[in-house]
């Protein structure tokens, strides 16, 4: 059965279609592709009201634009929902942490707001998840670049809990397992998504969905080419014929998809634990965050997700009904898997209707018709 997440603990379709960088930063202005839905998930495609008589916004209309966008700070509240699925064991993890000063105090991240989130969809056992659950965050905030770089460490802090992982497995060989992985840092309005596997998290941008992470499978073109340079291949969409995922965590007793350098950096073998990042500066346009396991996304495109969620936290606005409501729709859209959904909200309210500017309508008088069916006898 379906279980609620414990508060105490809170992109892009098609995983071929990212840039080569693996640090992304996407502002409002960004430009951003096209999600299986047909649907761009570009904010260059919102209506803008100027000036009247103006083609493009004034001095004055800029500058306030730009003070409410530094004024603006997010209100975080966030709810879950996992649900076994039709799987005979759960292999799911998650964690969920609105207010990172309360949980860990000030004198670790200082004064500044900070949450984290994370979904870890584990393979081939629970273990993996659960020890990425227990240890990540606090790789992360002992690395000595944190919180002022964050990215990097960040990207350490995977590496150091996958190579912890595999120093566990060998004082207990039960505990082989893999796990994909995505984490989500807020700190004021940054957020920094970090993701290994094919979990995916989708911003909502008025209604839009923009993507926060690539699904890393074997079959997309910049993966193959990186799994075929260190002496791995892709066999039938698989990483040398055994996942389906061309990153994880874990997986080290699995022959020939990782190696060991003692270098403290991402392992030499077909299957990296290094994550792939992309940051954004939230803004007022900004509503909601989704972040789900793959077997959510087997049943929704990005922006299918983004429209339904914003649908109902329009009818409840409740971030843990929103993520039980996608769970029982992924259920009836026959989907199989593990099912683990966080939504995260940046605002006190529920999602706004959005105007739709419809274009002048133009008629003709009865006059001008006639007028117009003399001069074309006339011809």
């Amino acid at each position: 059965m379906a279980a609620g997440i414990s508060p105490t603990v809170g992109v892009l379709d098609g995983e071929c279609r990212a840039g080569t960088s693996t640090s992304k930063s996407i502002s409002n202005g960004s430009t951003l592709s096209v999600d299986d839905a047909g649907v761009v998930a570009s904010p260059d495609q919102e209506e803008v009201v100027s000036n009247p008589g103006s083609s493009t916004p004034s001095l004055v209309d800029e500058k306030i634009t730009e003070a409410l966008v530094e004024e603006f700070l997010p209100f975080i509240r966030s709810g879950g929902w996992a649900d076994i699925g039709l799987r005979n064991h759960m292999e799911d993890a998650h964690v969920r942490i609105d207010d990172l000063v309360k949980h860990l105090g000030e004198l670790v991240i200082g004064e500044s707001t900070g949450s984290f989130y994370g979904v870890f969809d584990g393979h081939l056992g629970k273990d993996a998840a659960q020890f990425v659950r227990e240890n990540l965050l606090k790789f992360i905030v002992e690395d000595t670049a944190f919180p002022a770089a964050l990215e990097e460490a960040v990207k350490r802090a995977f590496l150091r809990t996958d190579r912890a992982f595999a120093q566990a497995c060998q004082i207990d060989s039960e505990l082989a397992s893999g796990t994909t992985a995505l984490t989500v840092l807020i700190f004021g309005r940054t957020l920094l998504v970090a993701n290994v596997g094919d979990c995916r998290a989708v911003l909502c941008r008025r209604g839009r969905a923009v993507p926060m992470s690539r699904d890393h499978k074997p079959s997309c073109v910049e993966e193959k080419s990186r799994i075929e340079s260190l002496g791995g291949f892709v066999d039938d969409g698989y990483l040398n014929g055994q996942l389906s995922v061309a990153r994880a965590l874990g997986d080290w007793h699995l022959e020939g998809l990782k190696a060991d350098d003692d270098d403290g950096g991402s392992s030499s073998g077909p299957l990296s634990g290094e994550p792939e990042m992309r940051q954004a500066e939230l803004t007022e346009d900004d509503e909601f965050l989704i972040i789900g396991c793959d077997g959510l996304w087997d049943a929704f495109s990005s922006q299918d997700a983004v429209t339904f969620a914003r649908r109902r936290l329009q009818q409840h606005n409740d971030p843990e009904k929103c993520s039980k409501d996608l769970i029982v729709e992924a259920l009836k859209r026959d989907t199989s898997d593990n099912l683990t959904v966080v939504t995260v909200c940046f605002r006190r309210d529920p999602p706004p209707s959005l105007r739709i500017i419809k274009p002048p309508v133009r008629t003709i008088s009865n006059e001008g018709l006639r007028n117009l069916q003399e001069l074309l006898n006339s011809l």
